[in-house]
């Protein structure tokens, strides 16, 4: 069978990437607007939304780590998603009923970024129940991780049209809380009870301490600050695509809704194909190369948002992003493979850094110049984090 038939036919299988769907759902309400709602509406200056960044980033990574930790320590995981749920819910509400600056920092750095991982423990599910899938791991995991790229695609191709008609930006939060609530509903029926699963999900044994100090070996703290120097880039494209567009004469939100729409509408068909490359090139270079076409759209982006050609753009950023989507869920998971939680809480922490990376080249970019020479900045980390990765593998593969 295809991993999409897996996917299609098996119970665990198609929960995932139900739940990851509903994830892309929270996403592309939330995301591609957060510095158009902080900015400009919420008032914030620009240093202040970059701390915002820096906060969402902290409080993700802890409740990541301690939730991963915790989990691989007593195989509980359906209990922590739904805890991890309910907080998105939580964090929905709050800007929908008491919409201001204090919110809008309690929403966007504390509860939404708690809610961010359960895409984590989602794929340390899946890293489990492929446990008699070897050849076809990676396959599963990138056509669920595809299901995200659809559904905000299609949540965005609806923000295009409802802003057309005139529907405020505040909306926003509606079908986030709603992609919320409906995360909790399916965890809660369909999410495997813990210690009655199929597979094989035993307790890791180790303290928190022995389990952080995994995190911090060398193969793994190198690679980690490699793969978010290379994700920031897609960090900063999501801060500038409102803003470049709302800068630029003719433009408006429906264009940020349709242009980051087709750039995930590009992902799921790359994300379906890039496995059959997996045998054949190395997952470093897939990303060093997938980096490159990917800042070609992060520098045009500010050059070319007045012109018809930003479209194609598009295809660039989707094409490009997909190896930089992917292939880290499977590098920590390798490197990691007896700890399924913990290795889900490195994408937090791969978060964490290129949060860091891409408020440095936003700090600077609007500090000393334009947003075009903040996506260059950006650009740049991302190419030296890539390149750097390459390096790596060479010199000293992992174990």
């Amino acid at each position: 069978m295809t991993a999409l038939s897996l996917v299609l036919h098996t119970p665990v299988f198609r929960m995932l990437a139900i739940v990851i769907g509903l994830i892309g759902c929270l996403n592309a309400s939330v995301y591609p607007y957060q510095s158009l709602i902080g900015i400009s509406r919420m008032g914030l200056s620009e240093p202040a939304f970059a701390v915002v960044m820096m906060l969402a980033s902290a409080v993700a990574v802890t409740t990541s780590v301690m939730l991963g930790v915790m989990s691989d320590q007593k195989a509980n995981r359906r209990r922590m998603a739904l805890i991890t749920a309910m907080v998105g819910v939580a964090g929905a509400a709050l800007m929908l009923m008491a919409p201001g600056p204090a919110s809008f920092v309690l929403a966007h750095g504390v509860l939404i970024p708690f809610a961010s991982s359960l895409f984590g423990q989602a794929f340390a599910l899946n890293r489990l129940a492929t446990q008699d899938q070897l050849v076809q791991r990676d396959g599963i995991q990138a056509t669920i991780r595809s299901s995200m790229s659809a559904t905000f695609l299609a949540m965005l191709v609806f923000w295009t049209f409802a802003f057309g008609w005139g529907l405020d930006v505040m909306f926003i939060y509606v079908s986030g809380g709603l992609a919320s609530l409906l995360l909790v509903a399916v965890i809660w029926r369909s999410w495997p009870r813990d210690g009655q699963t199929a597979w094989e999900d035993r307790p890791s044994g180790l303290r928190v301490g022995q389990a952080l100090a995994q995190l911090l070996r060398p193969e793994v703290s190198l690679r980690l600050l490699c793969l978010g120097a290379v994700t920031s880039s897609g960090i900063l494209y999501m801060v500038l695509v409102s803003l470049v567009f709302d800068a630029a004469p003719g433009r408006d939100s429906s264009d940020v809704a349709l242009y980051v729409g087709l750039v995930a509408g590009w992902e799921v068909p790359f994300m379906l194909l890039l496995p059959r490359y997996f045998r054949h090139l190395s997952k470093s270079l897939l990303i060093a190369l997938g980096t490159m076409v990917y800042v070609s759209h992060l520098v045009l982006l500010p050059i070319l948002a007045e012109s018809a050609w930003i479209w194609a753009m598009t295809l660039a950023a989707g094409l490009g992003g997909t190896a930089m989507l992917i292939l880290p869920i499977t590098i920590y998971q390798d490197l990691m493979a007896d700890q399924p939680g913990t290795a889900a809480a490195l994408l937090a922490l791969q978060k964490l850094v290129g949060d860091a990376f891409a408020a440095l080249a936003f700090t600077i970019g609007t500090a000393f110049g334009s947003y075009g020479d903040t996506a260059l900045l950006g650009g740049l980390i991302a190419i030296g984090g890539s390149v750097g990765l390459w390096l790596l593998d060479r010199m000293a593969p992992a174990r």
